[in-house]
């Protein structure tokens, strides 16, 4: 079957494993007869957490596929997860392994755009279908290549919409923005305060922590001296807790912002409800529990594994674009595969019609706005760049 019944690729099932191996139509066994499809992310260390309900997208989009009769003929499907432990050097190698296996057509990953960033250079050299979940820094795409898409909004979008939020509807006049200093952190923390000091905020500092760094008690001492009306923070949850509970014990009033990173169940465990109470987060999409057309993935995810991911959603959807690009393409071939996704147009997705821009960025522009409330995190809403 050169192309494949997308109506039946929607219907739902039940059922997951680590590594997904099921025969379609045609030949079995051989090593010829498989098409791989790589997953990378970080699968173990301090956003294990994140990895794995990325993962878990991943195996239960692909899961519900085959169930539903999807096939490629001659050949079965299977998915390959790699752990990148967020480390551009592990990110690089991983990739250069799935690139060297001629049977792998695409890729979903990484998380980080740390990762992403130059492990995209080896899927473009490769001719590899990458398709990245959630790595939102703007600069990957506008290194030109054509292998890459991604499904979620970028920062450039983001930081502006965290501004605009803070500055209109929490009455921010003055704030101190931290970030990790990685890809993802310090280009989200430029967004944020090109628009910040555009609307006219006072910026009395910017400093970068390192990913790992436990103690930020100096940092923020220094912080009270200058009693912001806010902290902005881009980076991922693990710091981000640790600074959010330690702000709590040194008595810091204002708000605190940050970006989609942290945006896990785990921040609020580990900085405490207590301390997480009433901080603010924005996210790459709106929350896909509002949305009618995400309602039978969450059903299903959660009946499987617990409340999803932070980024479930985004895999889920990266996977099914995959898998419409490799049963459009009708076989083993990464140049088919490329000129599938070429080719895509109004995919029905959890977000509503999924469309990419010529550099492969998603045309979906909402940010979603979270607070902390009793122990959860509660949507706000949704904000859109001006």
């Amino acid at each position: 079957m050169k192309r494949m019944a997308w109506n039946r690729l929607r219907r739902q099932t039940v059922g997951s494993v680590l590594l997904l191996t099921m025969l379609a139509v045609g030949c079995g066994g051989e090593k010829d007869s498989v098409i791989k499809i790589g997953f990378v992310a970080p699968l173990s260390g301090d956003q294990a957490v994140h990895g794995a309900g990325m993962l878990r997208g991943a195996e239960l989009a692909l899961e519900k596929a085959l169930a539903s009769g999807f096939s490629v003929y001659g050949y079965r499907i299977e998915l390959v997860p790699l752990d990148d432990q967020r480390n551009p050097t592990q990110a690089v190698a991983a990739a250069k392994k799935l690139v060297a296996d001629p049977a792998v057509v695409a890729v979903i990953g990484h998380l980080n755009s740390s990762c992403t960033k130059p492990a995209s250079a080896i899927y473009h050299e490769g001719r590899v279908l990458q398709i990245s979940p959630v790595s939102s820094n703007p600069e990957i795409s506008r290194q030109g290549f054509d292998t890459f898409y991604r499904p979620c909004p970028t920062d450039d979008l983001q930081g502006p919409v965290a501004a605009r939020f803070a500055f209109e509807q929490l009455g921010v006049r003055r704030v101190y923005v931290l970030d990790d200093m990685t890809t993802y952190g310090r280009g989200l923390a430029e967004e944020f305060l090109k628009k910040a000091r555009a609307l006219g905020m006072e910026v009395l500092g910017h400093e970068g922590i390192t990913q790992g760094d436990k103690d930020f008690t100096p940092l923020l001492t220094k912080i009270r001296s200058v009693n912001p009306d806010m902290i902005f923070y881009a980076g991922m949850f693990p710091e981000a807790a640790l600074l959010i509970k330690q702000r709590h014990d040194l008595g810091i009033g204002g708000a605190f912002l940050g970006g989609d990173g942290l945006y896990d169940a785990a921040l609020i465990e580990l900085a405490t409800p207590q301390a997480a109470e009433g901080v603010y987060v924005t996210t790459i999409g709106t929350d896909p529990r509002t949305l009618p057309t995400a309602q039978a993935f969450i059903r299903d995810y959660e009946a499987r594994y617990g409340p999803i991911g932070a980024y479930s959603a985004y895999t889920y959807e990266a996977m099914n674009i995959v898998l419409w690009a490799v049963g459009t393409a009708g076989a083993k071939d990464r140049e088919a595969v490329l000129a599938a996704m070429k080719q895509l147009k109004d995919f029905p997705g959890l977000f509503g019609p999924m469309n990419f821009d010529e550099k492969g960025d998603s045309l979906v522009r909402q940010i979603g706005i979270f607070t902390v409330r009793d122990g959860k995190f509660a949507f706000l809403g949704t904000g859109e760049p001006e």
